[in-house]
């Protein structure tokens, strides 16, 4: 064992607070991105390699991983496993990436694990070259898979972030593999076509194992699948589409095709493990999970929904359920992109849906400016727009236009999970002249945690 590790379990001296550990992962945001498993396996080295404390099941895809991740957790610990999971981006607190038994670890602990991970990065450096780093979310990740090993999980659920093969997640050795599915985002890192971004995700699989695939992935996605897996003696499953009519405490078709998705991969895993999948367990699972940002009704008046879709698959997928929760309602749209997304894309697909829009930027330096959505806006020839940079006023002024409206109205804020982090801090904040959160039949009717 470390020493770095045998400091952690019994008490560094000069512990982190949180804000400390958040102003250091911030500092960390001017080295930006850089690929390769080279520093993430010499920070494993250092910590004493907590990724092998304990057994994983990876999540690799453009959309979708996340809220596989927590229904895949969810199920594994109503099997009576001690389950961890590790999550990125989050809405409001770095706390919300780690997970134990699926409730968020504390501030103390968190920053506990980013000290611990930092004091490895600073050895580390040392034997890089001058103009190389760990990154944000290297540490992150080292810091996420100390926590899991410390507290002894049984199984870690491990969503990647932006690729597969390169991505810092990759260190693990999972027994099943699960991919959301793929669409065209990153081709800057990831390449410039479909064929190359899958087969950057798929490049995590490892000998022998499972691979877990949507009912309904693209063809050409599905046989690079096949191939992929018969090169590493993987075998290749997907769920029953008849799962996809679940009932899940958290709504929209698209959740219901993650949660079938998630089935597959748990009941992979517990037959792997000599367990058998429990129909019962599963179906507290889907009963009880909440996936905070997704589809998540904030207020009933006027009913207002939050979605983080941030490219065009999510925002497909989240106009399929709107037909579901909008039926007649006109939807008043509060939109904010990163500058890196296909903003046009999406546009496409929600303007012909909205009565008017209120254009925002998400609190983030990468955010696309207001003015540029309204002009891509006004390309595809939609006119009934506002430009409000500051999100927290759109939102506001969004919502009273559909109190105020005779019609009944939706109001929708999608765009970015940065944009959704901002606007639920927002809404926990009281308005001048109204008691406690906004009105008070506007008090968010879900709360974000699970059970």
């Amino acid at each position: 064992m470390s020493d770095l590790r045998e400091e952690a379990r019994t008490g560094p001296g000069g512990e982190w607070g949180s804000r400390s550990a958040e102003r250091h992962l911030r500092s960390l945001e001017l080295f930006g991105m850089r690929f390769g498993l080279d520093r993430m396996r010499r920070m494993m080295t250092a910590l004493g390699s907590p990724e092998r404390g304990f057994q994983s099941i990876h999540v690799v895809g453009t959309n979708g991983k996340s809220s596989s991740t927590r229904m895949i957790a969810a199920i594994l610990e109503r099997h009576g496993l001690r389950t961890g999971a590790y999550l990125s981006p989050h809405l409001r607190s770095y706390t919300e990436r780690v997970r134990i038994s699926e409730r968020d670890i504390s501030e103390h602990d968190f920053a506990k694990a980013v000290a611990t991970a930092a004091r490895a990065a600073e050895r580390v450096n040392r034997t890089l070259a001058e103009d190389d780093h760990v990154t944000q979310f290297e540490l992150l990740t080292a810091a996420a898979f100390f926590e899991l090993d410390r507290r002894r999980v049984q199984v870690g659920v491990i969503e990647a972030g932006l690729g597969g093969r390169y991505d810092a997640t990759s260190v693990i050795d999972s027994s099943v593999t699960v991919l959301t599915g793929v669409d065209l985002e990153h081709t800057r890192w990831l390449g410039p076509t479909l064929r190359d971004i899958a087969a950057e995700k798929l490049a995590v699989l490892k000998e022998g194992t499972t691979l877990v695939l949507p009912a309904d992935v693209d063809p050409e996605v599905l046989a690079l699948a096949h191939d992929n897996a018969r090169s590493k003696r993987s075998r290749v499953i997907s769920p029953d589409k008849g799962y996809w009519e679940t009932m899940l405490a958290t709504q929209g078709s698209f959740q219901r095709r993650n949660f079938a998705l998630a089935r597959a991969a748990a009941e992979a895993y517990l037959t792997g493990a000599g367990m058998s999948l429990e129909e019962d367990a599963v179906a507290a699972a889907a009963r009880e999970t909440l996936v905070p940002g997704r589809l998540q009704r904030v207020g009933e008046s006027p009913l207002t929904i939050f979605d983080g879709a941030h490219n065009p698959d999510a925002v497909r997928a989240l106009c399929e359920s709107l037909d579901e929760l909008a039926a007649d309602r006109q939807i008043v749209l509060v939109l904010g992109v990163l500058d890196d997304k296909d903003a046009a894309g999406m546009l496409k697909l929600l303007l012909g849906r909205c009565a008017r829009a209120w254009f925002t930027a998400p609190p983030s330096a990468r955010a696309l400016s207001p003015a540029a959505l309204e002009s891509l806006a006004r390309q595809q020839g939609f006119e009934n727009a506002v430009c409000e940079p500051d999100c927290e006023r759109a939102l506001d002024q969004a919502r009273d236009f559909a109190c105020e409206n005779e019609r009944d109205t939706l109001v929708l804020a999608t765009g970015s999970i940065y944009l959704i982090g901002a606007l639920l801090a927002h809404l926990e904040t009281p308005r001048p002249g109204l008691h406690g959160p906004h009105r008070q039949e506007d008090r968010p009717i879900q709360r974000n945690t699970t059970r």
